[in-house]
Order: C-alpha cells, then structure tokens, then sequence
C-alpha cells in the first residue's frame, strides 16, 4: 500500500458537484492499493498513520499525533500512486490491485481505524470520479510505502 498523508486545516471531497464528506482539520490520506498488499499492510499503515508525530505542541514542535489532536481523518482512494512513468508518457497502473481486490482492501483499512483505533474516518466513494479541496497544514505532506517498512 502507498499512502500520501496530508496535515490539512480543512477539506471536502465532493461527487458530482456535491459535498459528500468533509474534515475541519486532521489528516486526509489517499490510499493506492497493489495486488499484493495484504492484512499485514492494512496493520502496519493504520498504525504508523494515526500515531505519526506530525502535529505541533505548545512549542510549535511536530511532537503530537493524530490521536493526541484528536483530529479528524479522509481515507480516499487513489490507483493513480502506482503510477509507473518509466517508459513513454502514459502511466502504467499495473502494479494497483484490480478493482475488486482493492475495494476490500481499501474498507479493511477503514475497518482497522474504526475498530483498533475508535476513530470514524470520512471518505470518498470507491470507484467514483471525486473533487478534493483542502489546505494542506504546513505545508506537512508525507509518503509512506508499506513494501518499505
């Protein structure tokens, strides 16, 4: 699994121009699934995502996590971050799991958060052209990949 966290002040994930979720601040992660990622991934992401250290303490230090902020979370999907660009000029998407793989893997993660780490996640509708606004915090942007643990 790849991820690309995002602190934010804010977003809104619209579907055919209308709201469908939104976040006053936290965190908004779009998740790219291959077709080897697994429950370990799921595991493993979940946990290092909520406890990252991204957010400031009283002294403007990134020392607090997600949790400690009691912040919000956007989980939304997103193939494209297994992009290969090597060769010409249109990406090849044949490292992303195919859709039905990736579904379930994309509602085990939110499952993960809900159950292990009592949060209710915002998300987007899987399979479905989204708009995501938001301010990005910082700017903090970080990329994880699981298959580098």
């Amino acid at each position: 699994m790849k991820a690309v966290i995002q602190r934010v002040t804010y977003s809104k994930l619209s579907i055919d121009n209308k709201i469908y979720s939104h976040i006053s601040g936290g965190l908004v992660v779009l998740i790219g699934i291959s077709h080897d990622d697994d429950y370990s991934d799921i595991q493993w992401l979940a946990k290092k995502i909520v406890n990252l250290r991204i957010f400031n303490d009283d002294k403007y230090i990134m020392n607090k996590s997600l949790i400690d902020v009691s912040g919000e979370l956007m989980i939304v999907s997103q193939f494209t971050l297994h992009a290969q660009t090597k060769k010409g000029n249109r990406p090849s998407y044949i490292d992303a799991a195919n859709g039905d793989i990736a579904e379930k893997i994309y509602k085990s993660f939110i499952l993960e958060i809900e159950n292990k780490y009592n949060l209710i996640p915002k998300t987007g509708k899987f399979g479905t052209d989204m708009k995501v606004e938001l301010e990005n915090d910082g700017p903090v942007t970080i990329i994880i990949d699981t298959k580098n643990k």
